[in-house]
């Protein structure tokens, strides 16, 4: 999903342009805007699926989780301790487990305040990682699914990589924002 936020990015700072409604490779919907003379990208991710009430757990402690698709799957845990939880030691024991669907995303979320979430994610097949737009989104969509934010609110969702912004509507669509950098340039050859 963020993948296809850096594509448009990429195509601006070529000079391209976007229409103002543009599908990238991709079933998500970019959408240009202007904001204070910038041109910025939002991500539409469309209807999520949300399962509430579930638990997991990690080194004999049971966590309250949270099962979200967003086009591919997460379960988000909620917990105080994010700054210290081992995300690759609990995504690979959860993986190794088999109760959760093949591939599932695990994020570390605590509820910082009303509008404001910090976690950590683990991503499949390749552990840990800063910057996840899918994993923000699920962070955010649990968080408002389980009563600790607010429909049609901005949700500020703060990773090791930056911020990301998610705003989750009573109708279940997710709406995705953030800054664009570039982290890295390179030729591959087909």
């Amino acid at each position: 999903m963020y993948a296809t936020k850096g594509t448009a990015n990429v195509i601006r700072s070529l000079g391209l342009e976007c229409n103002d409604v543009a599908r990238i490779s991709s079933s998500e919907e970019i959408f240009k805007h202007m904001d204070e003379g910038k041109v910025d990208y939002v991500v539409y991710t469309g209807k999520t699926d949300v399962e509430t009430d579930k638990t997991v757990n990690f080194n004999g402690k049971d966590y309250s989780a949270t099962l979200v698709n967003v086009g591919n799957p997460h379960c988000v845990i909620f917990t105080n301790e994010v700054e210290d939880i081992d995300i690759d030691a609990l995504g690979q024991q959860l993986t190794e487990a088999g109760t959760l669907p093949k591939g599932t995303f695990f994020e570390c979320v605590r509820v910082v305040n009303r509008m404001t979430v910090k976690m950590c994610v683990w991503e499949r097949g390749i552990g840990e990682t800063w910057f996840c737009g899918t994993a923000a989104t699920a962070a955010a969509v649990a968080s408002v699914a389980n009563g600790y934010c607010a429909y049609g609110e901005v949700i500020t969702v703060k990773l090791k990589g930056g911020d990301l912004f998610v705003k989750y509507d009573f109708g279940g669509d997710a709406e995705l924002d953030g800054t664009v950098r570039q982290s890295f340039e390179g030729l591959i050859e087909i």
